[in-house]
């Protein structure tokens, strides 16, 4: 071996111990972990943000029942209000002749209590279809949609209901969000959707055969598109130290 491929070698071996101390793992202190934060988006920045939710039950005869809830927020106006459209489809069958589910699900008490997204399906049938999804988009621009006031309003406190072959329907709304729940015929099961109180759930549970489940939310968000009034879209957490009350 050359002179100069023995000196290449001499000084790399020397330099790995150097660098297994460069890269050395750092342990954190609980106290340096909860002062991390994601990126923020300055209150006026968003123009509006909007919420549209879907949740509908489709049984072995084609029957559906469901509601899609929307409601937007602008800029000018920081007062929520849902609106609701019920969603009833008439199948190709008889709905009686569909046979009850004997399925069974145990467990589960504890999703009433996390905070976050939480997206279940527990199925104890055959040729079931379950979809929970969030989707989220963000648009740049200084105006707000058209506000969508389709279908009937939900005022906090209220309730409304809606059945046909496939289920039963509830939507409610309360001070801290909105709940779509399904409870299916012929104990086929049951399908939940929840905003608010810290999180969203979707939450699906079949006990027959021959269903198709959707629980679907879309976070719709409107950023102002004008710099030099605005500031900066994202800011970091020096920025927001003293703004983190009226951030979002």
């Amino acid at each position: 071996m050359k002179t100069s491929c023995w000196l290449a070698f001499v000084c790399l071996a020397a330099s790995l111990p150097t660098q297994a101390q460069t890269f050395k793992p750092i342990e954190l202190k609980d106290q340096e972990l909860a002062e991390l934060r994601g990126r923020y988006v300055l209150p006026g920045r968003i123009v509006s943000f909007g919420v549209v939710m879907t949740s509908t039950w489709q049984n072995a005869n084609g029957e559906v029942i469901g509601a899609t809830s929307s409601m937007q927020i602008q800029h000018s106006t920081l007062q929520p209000q849902f609106y609701v459209s019920m969603i009833n489809e008439k199948g190709t069958g008889n709905s009686q002749s569909q046979s009850p589910g004997t399925g069974t699900v145990t467990g589960g008490s504890g999703l009433n209590t996390t905070e976050g997204v939480t997206q279940v399906v527990r199925a104890a049938g055959d040729y079931n279809s379950a979809y929970n999804n969030v989707g989220i988009t963000v648009t740049k621009g200084n105006e707000a949609p058209a506000t969508q006031t389709q279908g009937q309003a939900l005022a906090a406190g209220t309730t409304l209901v809606g059945a046909n072959g496939a289920g039963s329907l509830s939507v409610s709304a309360s001070g801290t969000g909105v709940q779509l729940g399904i409870v299916a015929n012929n104990n086929q099961g049951s399908a939940l959707q929840r905003l608010g109180q810290g999180g969203l759930m979707q939450n699906t549970t079949l006990l027959g055969a021959g269903n198709q489940v959707r629980n679907l939310t879309e976070l719709n968000v409107v950023l102002r598109d004008s710099p030099a009034t605005a500031g900066p879209m994202n800011a970091n957490l020096d920025q927001l130290k003293g703004l983190r009350t009226g951030g979002y």
